[in-house]
């Protein structure tokens, strides 16, 4: 499940950036819901990810 939501996250901020330098403005709002996703997503990895 770990792998699973680093996978994740990496998918998402590479189409972000791909997103973002490729089409500019004409999708700005796809891209910053990519990067809020991708953001949600690093942030629950890091509270998940730490057990005792």
């Amino acid at each position: 499940m770990k792998d699973i939501i680093w996978l994740i996250v990496v998918i998402l901020i590479i189409g972000w950036l791909v997103g973002f330098f490729a089409f500019g403005e004409a999708v700005g709002s796809l891209i910053h819901i990519l990067l809020v996703l991708a953001v949600i997503a690093i942030l629950y990895r890091l509270a998940t990810g730490r057990k005792p």
